[in-house]
């Protein structure tokens, strides 16, 4: 035979489609039905089981097959199917009035529904559930893993009946060993036996982890073709999720090299990965009933269920190891920072976390070993080869040879696991494993050779499954996934916690330097120009009055008048104050309970803390002299309105009514100056004061850039708490965030739900929560957000990879951090809005007024 152009190797098995290969096994029959119920596909041996030929029914309704009463039933069923692999499964029914009775499985391939029935089997088992209730209870007895699999596979074989019953488990390569077994006397063992990952293909894995159970009934059967062989789009049906799916020709011809008559698979998937299979083999044709198929199915489920709750039990343990030896760390440090410098130390302190044969430390260029490791020299060269080749992360590998090709040959070292304990530079702790020189027993030679077989340019299956052993040098006892949690767990601690401790508290001190002169500058400054101030009052004011005791008290007043608007400045952590708690302050000191006499009136007005200083020296001169001489002083009013106008800029009016006449004064005191000029000099304002007989009259203006308007109902409580309520609830009556989809990204569930609250009381329309990234990525991708609050830390993770997908998409976006604004924004864009922890409603509004002024304007 000629060689084909096709160049062999163990991926063409890895290539085969085996789940479109057109047929199915002969024990049953396949329907292919469209949306609106015609026929559109049917196996060949169609007639043989409701006695019409499939030629007969292609393109007719499918009603003309299966009577009402079981279509009434399948429509039922397709109803509440949820998701692409899901298989609904119906047991003794008819397809027509008084016709043989069926089993029938019906799931949705290509967009097309599929039906697949078989004949039900006489006396099918009953009291499944208590059948697989009593299954459980005896796995859960088992004392160690060992048991448990061993009682799989003895309740797998009473269930099943065939002849072999393994418990089959992949490694990371895919290869998988035999690690029980349940069998019939006299027909050998398997257990213990290796199986190459090309025994397994590649897509076959997949498969098992779709579709978790197959049969392949009787390997000498006749495949069964599907007719029309391809669709209209050139392609044969996807029987992924088929019950009767054929077996490819290589699997065939392997399953016969073994001497398998029939074999039944069910997939063991943990933690959604395929950890192996219960492999069921039968040295005849086999094919228990669908019914009990189903419970074996289950039964799987079940198994994998509670094999994941050993696993989980089991990493567990390893994980509170982990804490304590975080904890202890963390204790030592705290009462010796010195212990940092000193690898001895750390393995010692390290020396229990994951058994190892001996332990390098390297810190500072500075190494340190103990028990079975490489020289100095070698460590050396291999925390050289971890910065080029596995930085930043924990690396393991039971191979030395592998990963570092000068390693030396005669070294007893076969594995290592690193663990990176800083950033810059890389330091490391190394744990260390001795050569474990084993055999490895496999199921024949697992070097599949290059032969060509029947089947065309493929390779052919290794007839030979006669045990082979392999001699395994090199390799230490792998370190389990468990073990590598733990050590990821260290490796947070000593980066982010220990080894950082130092160069955190260095940094806080230098900051904390920097701010503290930054402040006492600031402070300097300010006092200067309060001293001044006051010193300008004091020679302003003398010579105004003619007894001592009136300059001290115009002199007291004044100075309470800036203190009070001192007071409300810095109340805001010296942010713009509200007019109108000014004009309350001054009426509540000079009128008490007669406050209400000024009669206020606008919108809310706040004034940046250098205009509210000087504002409030001229209302409290206006107050104070209206309350001498004018309205204030009998039974008048002051009628006190403000108003922006077009420019943007705040015009205040003073009308007092309703008093004694109203005279100018013959000579202009330094109370009038201030009222007339402050605004003028001291804010390039404007202010006219007009001596009108029935009453005072001021009007004032004073320029944009010192004063915010904001939008709400007018606030007559001098409270700064009320203005802000008032704010918040102005913010959510206009709902801002109307008709919106938020993603809201947080690692904790309460501060969440919390922040869901928050956003719908805001008006928005849909809130999606993820609490990593993995989980928002999927949603950015799934759906569409108008904003996006992403806490800044999740865990041992960041935002930042979801930021830049949102960047991306050009989907607005709030950080969210309980850390400091300085630190936060030191790592993001420059314009990045941050919104600080605990983030309440009245935050979270006045965030979005600021930003989002279409929606809140």
């Amino acid at each position: 035979m000629s060689e084909p152009s096709e160049k062999v190797d163990l991926t063409n098995c890895d290539r085969e489609p085996i789940h479109r290969l057109g047929a199915i096994q002969p024990f049953g029959f396949l329907i292919v039905a469209s949306t609106d119920w015609l026929v559109v596909r049917a196996s060949a041996n169609l007639e043989q089981f409701i006695g019409i030929s499939h030629h007969d029914v292609l393109g007719q309704p499918i009603s003309k097959i299966i009577h009402s009463p079981t279509m009434h039933v399948l429509r039922n069923r397709l109803t509440i199917m949820r998701g692409p692999d899901v298989v609904e499964r119906l047991f003794g029914v008819t397809l027509s009035e008084n016709g043989p009775i069926f089993d029938i499985a019906i799931h949705i391939s290509d967009g097309q529904v599929v039906i697949e029935a078989e004949p039900s089997q006489d006396g099918t088992q009953g009291g499944s559930t208590m059948s697989i209730r009593s299954m459980m209870a005896r796995l859960d007895q088992a004392d160690t893993l060992e048991a448990f699999f061993r009682e799989g596979a003895r309740q797998a074989r009473a269930l099943t009946g065939f002849d072999r019953v393994m418990v089959y488990r992949f490694d990371d390569s895919g290869s998988g060993e035999v690690v029980a077994e349940a069998a019939r006397a006299g027909i050998g063992s398997f257990l213990g036996l290796h199986y190459p990952a090309s025994d397994i293909p590649v897509q076959a894995r997949a498969l098992y982890i779709r579709n978790l159970f197959r049969i392949i009934a009787d390997i000498d059967a006749p495949n069964v073709p599907i007719l029309p062989e391809l669709d209209e789009h050139g392609r044969p049906l996807d029987l992924s999720m088929s019950i009767l799916r054929s077996v490819s020709p290589i699997h065939i011809e392997y399953l016969k090299n073994m001497g398998v008559g029939a074999s039944l698979s069910i997939s063991i998937v943990v933690d959604g990965k395929l950890w192996g299979l219960f492999a069921c083999h039968h040295y005849s044709a086999r094919l228990p009933s669908f019914e009990r198929r189903t419970t074996a199915e289950l039964f799987g489920q079940m198994f994998a269920s509670r094999l994941e709750s050993r696993e989980r039990r089991l990493a567990l343990d390893f994980e509170t190891k982990a804490r304590r030896i975080s904890d202890r760390l963390l204790t030592s440090v705290a009462d010796n920072a010195s212990l940092l410098d000193d690898p001895t130390w750390l393995i010692e302190a390290l020396a229990d976390a994951i058994p190892a044969d001996g332990i390098g430390v390297w810190i500072n260029g500075r190494s340190a070993l103990t028990g079975i490791t490489p020289s100095q020299t070698q460590f050396a060269a291999l925390v050289r080869l971890l910065n080029r080749n596995a930085s930043g992360r924990v690396f393991a590998t039971d191979h030395i040879a592998s990963f570092w090709s000068d390693a030396d040959p005669n070294s007893i070292v076969a594995g290592f696991l690193a663990i990176p304990i800083s950033r810059s530079p890389r330091d490391y702790v190394v744990l260390f494993r001795q050569e474990i020189v084993r055999t490895v027993r496999w199921a024949g030679d697992p070097h599949k050779p290059l032969e060509y077989g029947p089947n065309g340019p493929r390779l052919t299956p290794r007839k030979s499954f006669e045990t082979w052993s392999e001699l395994v040098r090199g390799r230490s006892l792998p370190f389990a996934p468990a073990e590598r949690s733990v050590a990821e767990t260290i490796r947070v601690t000593l980066i982010e916690v220990v080894l950082r401790l130092t160069d955190e508290a260095n940094a806080v001190r230098q900051q904390a330097s920097e701010r503290q002169e930054i402040l006492i500058a600031e402070l300097n400054h300010r006092v200067r120009n309060i001293l001044g101030l006051i010193n300008g009052l004091v020679r302003q004011s003398r010579g105004t009055t003619e007894h001592v005791s009136d300059f001290v008290d115009h002199l007291e007043g004044r100075i309470q008048a800036l203190a009070r608007a001192h007071d409300q400045i810095t109340r805001d952590h010296w942010a713009p104050a509200s007019l109108r708690s000014l004009l309350h302050a001054e009426a509540a000191a000079y009128l008490g309970k007669n406050a209400a006499r000024i009669v206020m009136h606008g919108g809310e007005a706040l004034l940046a803390p250098q205009a509210f200083s000087t504002t409030a020296l001229v209302v409290h001169e206006l107050v104070t002299n209206s309350a001498k001489y004018g309205s204030l002083s009998d039974s008048g009013t002051v009628a006190a309105s403000w108003r922006k106008d077009e420019a943007g800029n705040l015009l205040v009016d003073w009308q007092e009514s309703d008093g004694p006449p109203v005279r100018e004064p013959k000579r202009q005191g330094f109370g009038t100056t201030i009222i007339r000029r402050s605004i003028p000099y001291d804010l390039g304002g404007k202010a006219d004061v007009i001596y009108d007989p029935a009453g005072l009259r001021a009007h004032f203006t004073i320029p944009a850039k010192f004063v915010t308007f904001a939008t709400g109902p007018v606030s007559t409580v001098p409270s700064r708490h009320h203005e802000r309520t008032q704010e918040v609830l102005t913010q959510i009556a206009k709902q801002p965030l109307a008709d919106m989809k938020i993603l809201l990204v947080e690692d904790n569930l309460v501060i969440a739900m919390d922040g869901e609250d928050i956003f719908l009381q805001l008006g928005a329309a849909e809130v999606a929560l993820a609490s990593n990234v993995a989980h928002a990525l999927e949603l950015i991708e799934e759906r569409n957000f108008d904003l996006a609050v992403l806490d800044v830390h999740l865990g041992d993770e960041t935002s930042e990879p979801v930021a830049a997908k949102l960047r991306a998409k050009s989907i607005r976006l709030i950080f969210a951090t309980g850390y400091g604004e300085a630190m936060v924004r030191a790592g993001s864009a420059a314009d990045v809005e941050l919104l600080q922890k605990p983030y309440t409603i009245e935050s979270v509004a006045s965030l979005l007024g600021r930003i989002m002024p279409a929606a809140t304007s």
